[in-house]
């Protein structure tokens, strides 16, 4: 716990302190040096991972947190007070790998590769996908509820006070669906050619959690027995990430784990856990225009759209398939078809 608060402290004065530091200079200069800041220590992070995990916002990294977390915390008998991240469970087994979970969110502000993932090149790389209008509407809540004012202001995100609607936020180029489309595009033209790159959509995961995180697992090295994925199956469930996040038991884990109690479940990080859901929130003009948007500008591939949801994806969302470990889990190579 000492390290972790160490850690947690120390970048937060680094990245925080010099910007604070230079209040006179403009407002831009100030954002893009913590960005720069920021940037340094993905930079860093990642040159001392072994495996990079890669996400845009809200695409279930804290759920594939928990489940990788609940494995180790099972193969290797520790218990655990935080999530695995970077070096933390390394240091208590050394077979367990090094992991750099990152949003790609300012790497690019410290290396200047504004088009390219040159510096994921060197380091195994799983890409977390989910379709861009379930991110943009989580985004929203986090927006609303959870981010921090100047967390707004490093992103450039509609300030507090501010009187956005749910779809002008959505559809907002810095926080909502062009953001998460830009952020897949970019992930798309890189995975061409790569066999240590591997991709997971969230949505294969609510069908089958126990086949994806068997395949995940075994893209990390391991075998993992029916009876670990169903504990973590069973420790990662919706209702208990909520009641974690109520009482606070991984408060080690960063903001987002911290107990809270609210009548309103979108206040909680663990807010719903529901693929496809976006569409509750609007008219059907309002979600016609945003499926527009993902058509005319989303590269193919994920398959999230329409022309290819049968050909690339044809699962069935409604019904739960795969066979983990006994046979091939499902999702395997579908994500692999567009390569």
């Amino acid at each position: 716990m000492l390290r972790k608060a160490y850690t947690t402290v120390s970048k937060k004065l680094r990245r925080e302190v010099p910007v604070r530091l230079l209040f006179f200079l403009p407002e831009d200069s100030r954002r893009q040096l913590e960005r720069w800041l920021r940037g340094r220590e993905e930079f860093r992070s990642l040159r001392r991972a072994d495996v990079a995990i890669v996400s845009c916002g809200k695409s279930g990294r804290t759920w594939l947190r928990m489940l990788m977390s609940r494995f180790f915390q099972i193969r290797y008998d520790f218990a655990g007070g935080s999530l695995i991240k970077g070096d933390n469970a390394h240091y208590r087994h050394n077979d367990i790998p090094r992991v750099c979970f990152t949003h790609d969110s300012y790497l690019h502000y410290y290396t200047g590769n504004f088009q390219s993932k040159i510096e994921y090149r060197k380091i195994r790389t799983m890409l977390l996908v989910r379709h861009p209008a379930d991110v943009a509407v989580s985004q929203f809540f986090q927006w609303k509820h959870r981010i921090q004012p100047r967390k707004k202001w490093l992103n450039e995100y509609p300030l507090d006070g501010s009187d956005v609607s749910m779809f002008d936020m959505i559809m907002h180029s810095n926080a909502g669906v062009p953001y998460a489309v830009r952020f897949l595009n970019n992930w798309r033209r890189e995975w061409e050619g790569r066999e240590d790159l591997e991709v997971v959509r969230y949505e294969d995961m609510t069908v089958d959690t126990h086949g994806q995180l068997y395949r995940i697992l075994r893209f990390l090295g391991f075998e993992a027995t029916d009876t670990e994925l169903e504990e973590c199956v069973r420790f990662a469930s919706f209702e208990n990430m909520r009641r974690i996040e109520e009482h606070g038991v991984f408060w080690f884990a960063g903001r987002g784990m911290k107990g809270k109690k609210s009548e309103d479940s979108n206040v909680f990080l663990v807010r719903r856990g529901k693929a496809g859901g976006w569409r509750d929130y609007f008219p059907d003009d309002r979600a016609a225009a945003i499926e527009d948007y993902i058509e005319q500008h989303l590269e193919p591939g994920f398959g999230y759209l329409r022309n290819e949801a049968r050909e690339l994806f044809p699962l069935d969302l409604g019904t739960r398939t795969g066979t983990g470990p006994g046979g091939e889990p499902a999702g395997l190579d579908r994500a692999r078809v567009a390569r």
